[in-house]
Parts: structure tokens; sequence; C-alpha cells
């Protein structure tokens, strides 16, 4: 059994001035903190749909790329206006990076703790920077000022907005946190998924680094209690994550519920053990909330009711896949690479998958993101070593364009669009490359 130190949250503030965030209200009281164009978040949007609302380009060309001085784990982030952000882990230097998209000059960066790797820097409308590092949830203003930073347990993955207009995030260690993103403040108590010792077993209780396990975050075990970014439906509250819990023998897909208004709490919706060998990949919704899809360890591709944790369907794709999956607004599902992951998309039938192509021809070394327009982006084995960028028809999986990425190897951690259909990939042994 894990056993933690539980931690009171402390939050300090810097004192600078900040805009405050003037969150576009709905009818039906959700406040947006998403741009709608870019890519505000790891997935791109509340529920890790991996999907930009812009019309790719099917004659996209390398335009630049940026080393960062070390491994990368998690995607790029783009802000409406097209300012692009990413993390990496360095030895010295800065691991918080700002680029300007039409040069590809660096507008900013900053130095955090090794954690910052794990997560993704999510944006928002004013383009205000919200990233984890090991022990901490900080915020910047576009120009790379700190707002605020709030102590937390474990290291915070990447983080999503609230249907009230709040970040919410759990950290690899399993704990949950809901904050103010003006100030930093704790909107409810941490709640910690795996229970902290007791009082009488506080004095005795070992430590717990905030960046313990990291490393076993991209496989998912057991070292790495939550491995992902948390799927948010932001009409019912309800977000949907992988738990690997102390008693576990593989990571259970789970759903819980945060509410907002005068009383906010976090509740436990379920839990489902279903998926074998447990998944290290986020969890995507369906456009209208009903269905979860996750990959596990052993090859398939899941489809959960969302309401209940009933099983739908799963299906064979062939391969462990190694991220999440691109999931489109009328059930196009598109599933990352991996090790020998090719590349095929399956449609959502109700009661099973159905394989709309497959391209067994191509090795993919990316992650897949679909575009307005039929149009598919993803990267793949080109030649012995390199890598290159495709671009494919998403309804018939035809390769349409395809692009090197100049001196990659191994692969990439992310595919982001931009908000003029720019196409943004980290590769893992660190270096963002850019096409237009």
């Amino acid at each position: 059994m894990m056993r933690r130190v539980l931690r009171s949250s402390v939050m300090v503030s810097t004192a600078i001035a900040a805009a405050l965030i003037a969150g576009c209200g709905s009818d039906d009281g959700r406040v947006d903190r998403y741009a709608s164009a870019g890519w505000p978040a790891m997935h791109a949007d509340a529920r890790n749909s991996d999907t930009s609302p812009v019309t790719g380009s099917r004659d996209v060309e390398f335009a630049w790329s940026r080393p960062l001085g070390g491994p990368v784990a998690a995607y790029a982030s783009v802000a409406a206006n097209g300012q692009s952000f990413v993390t990496a882990r360095t030895e010295n230097g800065c691991d918080l990076f700002s680029f300007q998209m039409d040069t590809g000059r660096k507008k900013w960066c900053a130095r955090l703790n090794d954690g910052v790797v794990a997560s993704t820097p999510v944006v928002d409308t004013a383009t205000n920077v919200y990233v984890g590092e090991s022990g901490a949830m900080m915020s910047f203003t576009e120009t790379g000022q700190l707002r605020w930073r709030t102590l937390v347990v474990g290291t915070p993955l990447s983080s999503q907005f609230t249907g009230d207009g709040n970040l919410l995030f759990i950290t690899q260690l399993g704990q949950i946190n809901v904050l103010d993103p003006q100030t930093g403040a704790k909107v409810v108590p941490s709640f910690d998924l795996i229970p902290p010792p007791s009082i009488d077993q506080g004095a005795n209780a070992e430590l717990i680094p905030d960046n313990k396990g990291l490393n076993e975050c991209f496989l998912g075990t057991s070292g790495c209690p939550v491995a992902n970014t948390p799927a948010v439906d932001l009409g019912t509250g309800k977000f949907y994550f992988t738990f690997y819990g102390p008693s576990s023998q593989a990571a259970d897909l789970v759903a819980m519920k945060y509410t907002g208004g005068d009383n906010p709490s976090i509740t436990r919706e379920w839990s489902t053990d279903a998926l074998p060998g447990g998944t290290a990949s986020s969890p995507d919704l369906s456009k209208d909330g009903k269905t979860v899809y996750a990959t596990d360890n052993n090859g398939s591709l899941w489809a959960v009711n969302a309401e209940t944790g009933d099983t739908r369907w799963s299906y064979d794709i062939g391969f462990n896949s190694a991220g999440s999956a691109s999931t489109s607004d009328d059930g196009l599902i598109i599933p990352a690479g991996g090790d020998k992951g090719h590349l095929l998309a399956v449609r959502d039938e109700g009661d099973h998958a159905e394989l709309v192509w497959e391209r067994k021809d191509l090795l993919q070394l990316g992650v897949p993101a679909q575009t307005a327009g039929n149009t598919g982006y993803t990267v793949v084995r080109e030649g012995e070593n390199g890598l290159s960028l495709i671009t494919f028809d998403t309804e018939t999986g035809e390769t349409v364009d395809q692009d090197t990425l100049p001196g990659a190897v191994g692969f990439t951690v992310g595919t982001s669009i931009g908000p003029k259909g720019e196409v943004l990939t980290p590769s893992a042994i660190g270096e963002l490359f850019v096409f237009k």
C-alpha cells in the first residue's frame, strides 16, 4: 500500500497586475475559457477529442523547428493568437517555452522543476497559461509573468477547465484539485484518491516525493496512479480518467463529478476494471457526452457508457496504442500509434465499432489529429529511421501529402493544430516541428 503524508496545500500568490479573465457566458450558464481557435489544452478541448474546427490544409510545408534542450513528453498548446507553448526536461536553462507562430522566435521561457515535462500548458481566452511542476500548479501571463503558484501533493498532469470556468487537474499521486484561475485559490478541498495516513500513522509515514513515479506514467503502471489528462463534460461536471489503485492489478476507468455553485463538491460516480492490462492513454468523450473511449494495454479500443460505466463494445486494433485517440464529432475514431502501430479508423455504430479504413503499410509513430474538411495529420516512419508528417483524408485514409521532419528520429508525442491550420509536433528527444 502506498503511504502519503497529508499536506495542507498552501497557495502562494505574486502581487502582480493581471487583467481579469472575462469568460464568455452561454445560455446554460457555462463559462467558456477555451479559445474557439487554436489548441488550448493537451488534447485540444475538454472532452480530449484531439480534433480542430479549423479546415486543415492538404498542402502543408515545413516552416521551422526549435531544439528544446531535453526530452519532451506532452503536446504543444496554441493560443487563439497563434502563440505556442511547450515543456521539456532540461538539465540547465528553461523548460517552459513560448514561441511566436509566424517566425518561430522564442517569446519567453521559464525555469521550473523537473515535473513540468509531464504537463501541456493550458491556455485561456486571455492567453494566460496554466502549467504544473512537481508540488505546484502555476499560472503565467501572455508575456511570461507569474500570476500565482499553488502548492499540491504530487505533480499536476495537464489540466482542464470546468463548466463554471475553474481549473481542474489530477496529480500523478492521485490528488484532485479545482482552483480559481484568477487567484489560484482552491474552490473545493483537495480530494485524495489514495487516502492519506491517519493521525496515528502520520508521525511514522514516509514522505512521498512530489515527482515519484513520473517515469512510469508513460506506461500507466502502478508507480503512477493517475497517468493522464481527464476528459470533462462541461454540461454535467462529470470527468473521466484512469486510476491505478493501491490494491488494483491494473488501472481502472473512473468517473467522478465536480459540482460548482454555493456548495461545490467532488463526488465519485463509478469505476470499471473492464480494460485488460489497464491503460496509460487519456480517455475521450463522444460529442454528446454519452460514451467514453479508451484504449487498453492489450491492443483494444473500448467504448463505455458514460452514465453507468457499462461496456458498449470493444474493438481489437491489433497493437498497444501509445497515446490517446482522435475522436470526431460524428464518431470517427483514429487511435494513436505505438511500437508496432499502424494507421486505421473505426466508427462508433452504437453497439459495435466498424472498421472504416486501415493502412498497414504505415508505421504510425505519432498521435493523430483530425480537422474540419475531412483532413487528418500524424507522424509515420520514413525510410530506415526518419520521420515524416503525413496529411490524409479521414474518410478514406488516403495519403494526400507527406513532409519530412528534418533530422527527427524516434517518435513524436503529440499533434496540435494552430488557428490558421498550422501543424505542430514535438519529438520525444526534444525538438518542436511546425508546418504551415
